[in-house]
């Protein structure tokens, strides 16, 4: 699964094609990767390595990160499996779960009006340093031949976390030239945890931001975060992976005129739907059912997905967001062995 590809006389390792995809570059075969945790209960078994650890350790977490590439074969490799680390380095209380339970978090501040100040120390703090030193595993043991990609959360998904997710949007509403406060603060968190990330090793990024349809009205993410999207792709010097769960057909056309140079998208938008809407140069990636085609799926249903996402021009195959813990690897191994055999067209 983890050989070279040749393409016009070029070899081409797994790395080069997920970085040439997500540029919307030629590359010889498709391309599988996700910019979010491809992590399950049963991998985690299957290693012996597991959350909590891989969460607060970073060779546990290097290490199961590296499976996304040697057992399942995906084009590149996320070790942050969680949302929580710069959360934490903020002063955010995390739990951190376990082999069944995905980490949780509570608010560092009760109200918007709380005076807030980033801890000049953060990126020293274990929310950020155990990522960092992970990806410096991930670089020297893995990446040689697949792309390793970092993690950062947008300024808009560090609000809810800090103040709480009902807090930040009624401040929305009520606050706005607050919320606009606040927002620069947490530029300036994600810009300095995103060149830490390439410093240690990532090749790209997820720039995760949480302003679905059911938190952010699509006037929402234009007024107050399409800007910003646009100057962190302006500001950190790699490409860009935007997740938003969640329909986002409706800012789509916003998402586009960013400049950022892939959107890793969910299956509430049609994968036709959600290329006519990127236009020519924001590649997509990602789409895939978590639910009905990753954890319920057998192969006749991944091939069929698969074929779907290739005929709308997907440019890098996978799940639309976190694999959800009680999936079969197998399943993931199996879209990885398929996707590699498809071709554009069918």
């Amino acid at each position: 699964m983890t050989g070279r590809s040749s393409y016009s006389g070029i070899s081409m390792k797994p790395r080069d094609i997920f970085l040439a995809k997500v540029q919307r570059a030629a590359a010889p075969r498709t391309c599988v990767g996700s910019a979010t945790s491809v992590v399950t209960t049963d991998l985690m078994d299957h290693l012996d390595i597991g959350f909590p650890e891989a969460h607060t350790n970073p060779e546990p977490m290097a290490a199961l990160a590296a499976a996304g590439h040697t057992v399942l074969g995906f084009d590149n490799v996320m070790p942050l499996f969680s949302v929580w680390h710069e959360s934490a380095a903020l002063g955010c209380r995390v739990d951190w779960g376990d082999r069944r339970r995905m980490p949780d978090g509570h608010p560092a501040c009760s109200s918007i009006d709380d005076s807030f100040r980033v801890p000049p120390d953060f990126l020293r703090q274990p929310g950020c340093a155990v990522p960092l030193r992970a990806l410096a595993i991930l670089r020297q043991e893995v990446g040689p031949e697949a792309a390793v990609v970092g993690k950062v959360f947008g300024p808009w998904t560090l609000g809810y976390h800090v103040f709480g997710v009902q807090e930040f949007l009624m401040a929305t509403l009520l606050q706005p030239d607050r919320v606009r406060q606040i927002l620069r603060q947490f530029v300036e968190v994600t810009v300095a945890f995103a060149h830490a990330q390439i410093e240690h090793g990532a090749d790209a990024l997820t720039l995760a931001d949480h302003c679905t349809r059911d938190l952010c009205a699509p006037e929402s993410y234009r007024d107050f975060l399409a800007g910003i999207h646009r100057e962190l792709h302006e500001r950190i010097p790699c490409p860009l992976l935007l997740h938003i769960c969640g329909d986002t057909a409706d800012r789509l056309p916003y998402i586009r005129e960013t400049g950022i140079e892939c959107f890793h998208f969910d299956s509430k938008v049609p994968a036709s739907i959600a290329r006519q809407l990127a236009g020519t140069k924001l590649a997509l990636m990602g789409g895939t059912g978590n639910l009905a085609v990753i954890r319920n799926g057998n192969e006749d249903a991944i091939a069929r997905d698969v074929a779907e996402k290739l005929r709308a021009g997907i440019d890098i195959l996978g799940p639309e967001c976190a694999v959800p813990l009680d999936a079969p690897y197998a399943n993931l191994v199996a879209f990885t062995r398929i996707a590699r055999h498809a071709r554009a067209g069918i």
